[in-house]
């Protein structure tokens, strides 16, 4: 891999590649190393890749790891064809990537109301950000309960959220801080699993409320949405019709969507 220097590319950091983990033929992720003067909130994204001849080649990535990690951790999709991930997957350990150190984004509490509960609705790599809102002890001080849902259509594919969870269930520190005030919900779409559906379908019939103790409302709830454009826009349909308002990081809400994709 090539590894950038400071004439090559202003603005931009070169990181080095920590471990990579290939969870199933389609998803992977890896850590590499966090840049001291690097600071971000929980559920931003930032602008990573690799040099594509002399130009930088850079996507938007949700940082997975907390705010307070000393590593970043991304987890990513395969696309054989992707002009990124189709190199990106390939990364090994001592590789390096290249950062945009400016992170954004509008999964963050900044741009919620206060309220008692926090949905978080994702599907596939849409995880990723709040891979790093559960693992943030401000998340627990501002909610009362927090619902991470993950849809996937493969078992496979929601084990990346299994042991995302089970960590924070053993790590004495976390335990403490989450308590029993977390619930994770597994969903598959086409593969049989013990929880199967879609969280659009979960929500119109009942099963959602059933399993947290009452439907969406706009008095007490919260949500942060993270998936494919389509989902995002079911999803909203349905925040829109629980009379919920979509917020920003300049006027809070009670829902935010993620609109950066990669690939």
């Amino acid at each position: 891999m090539d590894v950038v220097t400071p004439k090559a590319l202003r603005g931009v950091a070169s990181l080095k590649v920590g471990a990579v983990r290939h969870w199933t033929d389609k998803t992977f992720s890896f850590t590499c190393e966090r840049p001291a003067s690097f600071r971000f909130r929980s559920g931003e994204f930032v602008m990573i890749g690799l040099l594509d001849g002399e130009k930088p080649l850079l996507r938007a990535y949700s940082i997975a790891s907390p705010s307070w990690d000393d590593t970043l951790e991304f987890y990513s999709i395969k696309v054989q064809d992707g002009p990124l991930t189709s190199r990106l997957q390939h990364l090994e350990a001592g590789d390096h990537i290249l950062m945009r150190p400016k992170p954004v984004g509008t999964l963050v509490h900044d741009a919620l109301l206060p309220g008692k509960r926090l949905f978080l609705f994702s599907t596939g790599t849409g995880i990723a950000p709040f891979a790093s809102v559960i693992r943030d002890p401000e998340t627990y001080e501002k909610f009362d309960q927090v619902i991470l849902t993950h849809t996937c259509r493969e078992r496979g594919e929601l084990d990346y959220g299994l042991e995302l969870v089970a960590g924070i269930r053993s790590n004495e520190l976390l335990s403490e801080i989450v308590g029993d005030k977390l619930t994770h919900i597994p969903t598959t779409t086409r593969e049989k699993s013990a929880q199967m559906g879609r969280m659009t379908d979960w929500i119109r019939d009942g099963r959602l409320a059933a399993a947290t103790g009452g439907p969406l409302n706009p008095e007490t709830d919260r949500v942060m949405i993270c998936g494919s454009m389509d989902m995002l826009q079911d999803h909203k349909a349905l925040c829109d019709a629980a009379g919920m308002t979509e917020g920003a990081n300049s006027e809070p809400g009670h829902f935010v969507i993620e609109k950066a994709f990669v690939d």
